[in-house]
């Protein structure tokens, strides 16, 4: 097994653990707070709009809006996470396969990993400053490796027909 297709399968089955060991920690642990907000907020934003109190519904939307915001990048990250690895692993099977020398297919495996770790991880900032440059382009840069890696990969396949 060469290490570029080493690298894929292993890096693929340490990201999964990870995504895996996310969801799990923020099902057990923030998930039903977080739903509980949303709904609470949304309830709230009803009762106030019955009662013409406009201000005060406006302000129920806007916790509601950050706290969905925030919901679906938590659940964003451990899914990215787990999608990105299991696209690892399968590429790996048959990464040999590739036809590119084994120096190509090493740094296409570890663009593949680096953009597979950056972009969940550029979503998952996206939560600590809404709004920042940095954590978006972070999680730009992230799913454009992927995308170039497997373009690489792809005529790498195409190469071998």
């Amino acid at each position: 097994m060469s290490g570029s297709r080493k690298l894929l399968i292993f890096g693929g089955l340490a990201l999964a653990a990870i995504g895996m060991c996310d969801g799990l920690a923020y099902a057990l642990f923030w998930e039903h707070q977080t739903l509980d907000a949303m709904g609470g907020a949304l309830s709230t934003a009803f009762v106030e709009a019955a009662q013409r109190n406009l201000p005060r519904a406006h302000g129920a939307i806007d916790i509601y809006g950050r706290t969905k915001y925030d919901y679906v990048r938590q659940v964003d990250l451990h899914s990215h996470w787990i999608g990105l690895a299991m696209l690892m692993i399968v590429l790996g099977v048959a990464f040999d396969s590739v036809n590119s020398g084994e120096g190509t297919r090493r740094w296409l495996a570890v663009a593949l990993l680096a953009g597979s770790v950056l972009f969940p991880c550029g979503v998952i900032l996206e939560t600590v400053n809404p709004g920042a440059w940095f954590p978006s382009a972070l999680a730009v840069a992230g799913s454009a490796v992927v995308t170039l890696a497997l373009a690489g990969v792809a005529w790498g396949f195409a190469r071998a027909l």
